[in-house]
């Protein structure tokens, strides 16, 4: 909307600057201009109360992608190291999951290593499927109800009636913000109409997480696209995005309380909100 015809960020000789804000001014310039409907937004020339939460969601998410998410992002350096010293405490008996680089790029896939590793330790003997080779799909009855277009990087309990699922976007060895990572974002925003959809259509609720790191990728050359994650967050296609070094405190998070539903309201033969 506004955001694509005026800008993401703030202009600067030096390059692209921090997030931008919009104003009043520059809302009902946008509004002025479209070819929208004005009455929602503007009366008696003044913004309407849609237009004025419309100024602090945009101030909201210039706060928290400028102070919040820009901090958590790691380069490859701090990844390899952050995932060799989860290595070394936790042990992990899930195989390493490698990157899909060619030469000396080829190595262990880092982000999906952290994000494994930290969910292999708090889950215990929960069953969860670490790296699917299936569509997920839904079922009533024994009766195929949906089923996703996409295979995602992990489900909880599995792919067959998951309560959770989620995507992991590391992107350490890209020199350019091209058309792979733009196409993951889009691959996301599928996936989460889809589950938009079930959950409409069947009642049935899955958690749909993305988990994502790079630096250099998404805030050097990829802001744009975060505007549009935190965008998706309050459409309701994701259910959490989880940024760089945040994995950490918010993967075992995750964990313990889908390690809670599981136990205490998740039967294996059926969703839980399957009567």
């Amino acid at each position: 909307m506004i955001s694509s015809q005026q800008g993401y960020t703030v202009r600067q000789r030096s390059g692209a600057g921090p997030i931008k804000v919009h104003d009043r001014a520059s809302l009902i310039r946008f509004v002025n201009e479209s070819q929208i409907d004005t009455a929602a937004f503007i009366n008696n020339g003044k913004l309407s109360p849609l237009g004025d939460l419309l100024l602090e969601y945009f101030a909201y998410r210039a706060d928290v992608l400028n102070n919040v998410v820009a901090g958590n992002l790691m380069n490859l350096e701090k990844a390899r190291t952050l995932y060799e010293k989860l290595v070394q405490e936790y042990k992990p008996r899930w195989p390493v999951v490698m990157n899909k680089q060619k030469g000396e790029k080829k190595g262990p896939a880092y982000l999906t290593g952290i994000v494994n590793i930290l969910l292999e330790h708090e889950l215990g003997n929960v069953p969860c499927d670490f790296n699917p080779q299936t569509l997920s799909y839904f079922t009533r009855r024994m009766i195929l109800s949906g089923m996703l277009s996409r295979r995602v990087d992990g489900a909880l309990p599995s792919t067959v009636n998951p309560m959770a699922v989620w995507e992991i976007k590391e992107y350490y060895h890209t020199k350019t913000f091209g058309s792979r990572v733009s196409d993951g974002v889009y691959e996301s925003y599928l996936d989460g109409l889809e589950l938009r959809d079930i959950r409409a259509s069947l009642g049935i609720h899955v958690d749909h997480v993305l988990v994502l790191d790079d630096h250099f990728t998404w805030w050097i050359k990829g802001r744009s696209y975060l505007c549009r994650i935190v965008d998706m967050l309050h459409m309701g296609i994701l259910t959490e995005a989880i940024f760089g070094e945040e994995a950490l405190t918010r993967v075992p998070a995750l964990a313990r309380e889908w390690k809670h539903r599981y136990e205490h309201e998740y039967q294996a033969d059926r969703p839980p909100t399957e009567a």
